[in-house]
């Protein structure tokens, strides 16, 4: 299916790995032009070298900046003045007890969960608003409705977007700029796979075996017994930031693997 996404440009945050990657794998797919974000500028080109080896008719560029600092913020706006779809992926997270979240811990979340995401869509919706057409995405988490407990810091900030988004869609009434929000479940990132490797060093299982007994042991409640693929993730951001999806306005769209038990 064409996603009628050719010629777009596409800033994802975050996307030199997870499911920042996998959002701009699947947008390249479709013919946009992603900008790849990351602090570190050599994985951010080494992506983009990788984007454009699989999909050689669209041209991927480096759009390395700490999105946190304002300063790298604005220079990136001097680079790139002008995008289609901006996916606003960037976040940070950590098991913490609510004990030891300080004040600074508080801040620290705040600028890079929030912040930072509030700042690109500041300067890049008037653009789309003025085009009358545009995306903006947001990922969000299940921790945004249904806070674990085990990162407070993280799920007030996630919540904290959904909030965003649907404010922001108010601006956009009568014109083809959306503004939406993901919120994907647990999922399969790098990271994750180090720690499931690290809880289950045995050998001879298979790291499918590894991932059912890690299910089973911590995310019960989860209804397809496994974690989401970012694949999975990176397709839905493309369908919800193609011109198919103009009636999703300020949604709170969960893919969580049934993590969620509630109806709303």
């Amino acid at each position: 299916m064409d996603m009628g996404l050719s010629r777009q440009t596409a800033l994802v945050t975050g996307s030199t790995k997870g499911i920042g990657k996998a959002i701009a794998v699947e947008l390249a797919r479709e013919g946009a032009h992603v900008l790849i974000n990351g602090r570190n500028g050599e994985e951010a080109e080494r992506t983009v070298n990788e984007i454009k080896t699989m999909f050689p008719d669209t041209s991927p560029q480096n759009a390395a900046a700490d999105l946190a600092d304002i300063r790298q913020r604005e220079a990136l706006f001097e680079k790139y003045p002008h995008v289609d779809i901006l996916v606003n992926n960037m976040g940070i997270y950590e098991i913490m007890s609510y004990e030891d979240v300080d004040d600074a811990i508080w801040e620290k979340y705040f600028r890079t969960n929030v912040l930072a995401a509030n700042g690109l869509s500041k300067f890049y919706l008037p653009g789309m608003l003025g085009k009358g057409c545009g995306r903006i995405l947001f990922i969000a988490s299940e921790e945004a409705v249904m806070p674990s407990g085990q990162m407070p810091q993280y799920a007030v900030t996630k919540s904290m977007l959904l909030s965003l988004s649907r404010s922001l869609s108010k601006l956009t009434a009568g014109t083809e700029v959306t503004v939406n929000t993901i919120m994907p479940g647990p999922t399969l990132s790098e990271n994750v796979r180090q720690i499931i490797e690290s809880i289950y060093p045995n050998e001879e299982m298979t790291f499918a075996e590894k991932e059912k007994q890690f299910m089973a042991a911590n995310l019960p409640q989860s209804e397809i017994r496994r974690l989401i693929r970012p694949g999975e993730i990176g397709r839905l951001a493309a369908f919800v930031c193609s011109p198919y999806a103009s009636a999703f306005k300020g949604s709170p769209i969960r893919m969580d693997g049934g993590m969620v038990p509630t109806i709303f």
